[in-house]
């Protein structure tokens, strides 16, 4: 692409250099450039790329968006400077790799807890209703039927609008997205055009980033305030900011409830370790997934569905067959008659809710084991908030490591202990070794208990001191089994 094309509609304030030349393709980190390359120079949270342009044109870029133009400027280099690179990177990226979300419907999940089994449901719901769909999230990215590994919950602009127009050339119709609170402080989603917008729930998290729950909460609803007129946004109303969020959307409102009159309602009919019996909207399906967040999840898909214009039998019959995403309340159960419930709950609100659930199902018959941690390097402010609300509703806690990064394991321990007075330390037992924290969690099980292992869910590592270890929590359960 001409050089003169990808730049234009920025906000451009100096050029040096002939705007005429070829692009090649576009790049934020100065190693991945290749010959006639346009490097983009950001001014990122960790490193400066300004400090990288020599080594991006060595590399064999021969075109430079910066915020300031180096005083020794290389012969034959096109450098094109703009107020904030930024900004800029979404639009000139998503410009390079021929608007993509011009071209399929790009559905965006925003929240703290839920985004991946929204997105991912609904992504298995429009393939199984026959269409070609496109997945990006936590867990894994999939362009129709190929799995692409993730490094991100949301990836760079580049890498964003690379998948989205790999996408649309495998003739995908729908693109389903998770978006997290960075991405949107960061620019990562500029650019792109969205069909519609799901908010799950707001609860503590990424305080580490954002500083303070406020900041966290206008991250989010920039999502939606950035939403254009024609597309679509379904929103939590059980969530005390649920219709916060839509304040100055200019997208469609619509609604979700399992507590209050709402556009998409739900009630538990009945609930199983299997599944739940559930009526939406009047109509009740069977579904294989367990617990009101859950719920709280389907609704939105539901939702989404119908946004998009499905037909609301064809949705409720694709619903009762859809299966809950790796690593999010799956049930695993032991030959000697207790049942493991793996999950990624990391957040005091997330193991709440499933707690919650496991005790919906429970019914008092059975007592409830909870092995969780937390990571390190993270949001010291939760650590204590989650041990108090593991002992809350748990029979024993066994408090372990997560993914300690570069912080001590016992340090982390030490921080959720400081949570617990004497009568709740009662319940609990300190074990820094993940592995022996789950062979003594099913030691202690007995016929009907329930053990919750929170907190890594789909992952199949441990992060420790920069290296990641394999290791997968519903491996440990099936050897101790």
């Amino acid at each position: 692409m001409k050089l003169e094309n990808l730049v234009k509609g920025l906000d451009v304030l100096e050029v040096k250099g002939d705007l005429q030349r070829e692009i090649g393709g576009v790049q934020i980190d100065s190693r991945r450039i290749t010959d006639d390359d346009l490097f983009i120079a950001v001014t990122g949270t960790v490193a400066n790329g300004h400090n990288y342009i020599s080594k991006a044109i060595e590399n064999g870029a021969v075109a430079v968006l910066c915020e300031v133009i180096p005083a020794d400027i290389a012969e034959d280099i096109t450098y094109i400077k703009v107020e904030n690179t930024e900004q800029m990177v979404g639009q000139v990226a998503t410009t390079f790799y021929g608007n993509p979300t011009e071209k399929l419907k790009l559905v965006g999940v925003t929240g703290t807890n839920g985004k991946t089994t929204i997105a991912t449901v609904l992504y298995e719901m429009f393939r199984r209703m026959g269409h070609k769909a496109g997945l990006l999230s936590t867990v894994v990215n999939y362009i129709d039927g190929e799995a692409i590994p993730t490094e991100h919950t949301t990836p760079d602009p580049i890498t964003l609008n690379a998948l989205l127009a790999r996408m649309v050339e495998a003739g995908c119709e729908y693109a389903f997205m998770e978006v997290s609170s960075h991405s949107v402080v960061q620019n990562r989603i500029g650019g792109l055009k969205f069909a519609g917008g799901l908010f799950t729930n707001i609860t503590r998290d990424h305080l580490d980033y954002h500083k303070t729950f406020d900041n966290y909460i206008k991250a989010k609803k920039q999502f939606f305030d950035n939403l254009p007129v024609e597309a679509f946004a379904v929103t939590n109303i059980d969530d005390k900011n649920g219709m916060v969020m839509m304040q100055n959307t200019k997208a469609q409102v619509k609604t979700y409830s399992v507590h209050s009159p709402a556009d998409f309602r739900a009630k538990i009919v009945e609930c199983h370790f299997e599944g739940m019996y559930l009526e939406i909207n009047g109509k009740e399906v069977g579904v294989q997934f367990i617990g009101k967040f859950n719920v709280s999840n389907l609704l939105a898909v539901y939702g989404a569905a119908i946004m998009l214009g499905k037909d609301e039998h064809e949705v409720l019959v694709a619903l009762s067959a859809m299966k809950p995403v790796n690593g999010r309340f799956e049930a695993l159960r032991s030959p000697s008659g207790y049942t493991a419930i793996v999950d990624y709950a990391h957040t005091p609100d997330a193991l709440e809710n499933v707690l919650n659930a496991i005790h919906g199902v429970l019914n008092g018959k059975g007592q409830v084991i909870t092995v969780c941690g937390a990571g390190g390097n993270r949001d010291k402010g939760k650590r204590p908030l989650m041990a108090r609300e593991a002992v809350k509703q748990s029979d024993k806690v066994i408090i372990t490591s997560d993914n300690p990064r570069f912080e001590e394991p016992q340090d982390i321990i030490n921080d959720m202990l400081a949570g617990l007075d004497d009568e709740q330390m009662k319940k609990v037992i300190a074990i820094a070794d993940r592995r022996q924290a789950i062979k003594t969690a099913c030691l202690i099980a007995q016929q009907g208990d329930v053990i919750l292992i929170a907190g890594k869910g789909h992952e199949d590592y441990q992060d420790i001191k920069g290296v990641k270890y394999h290791f997968d929590d519903k491996e440990e359960v099936k050897a101790c089994f």
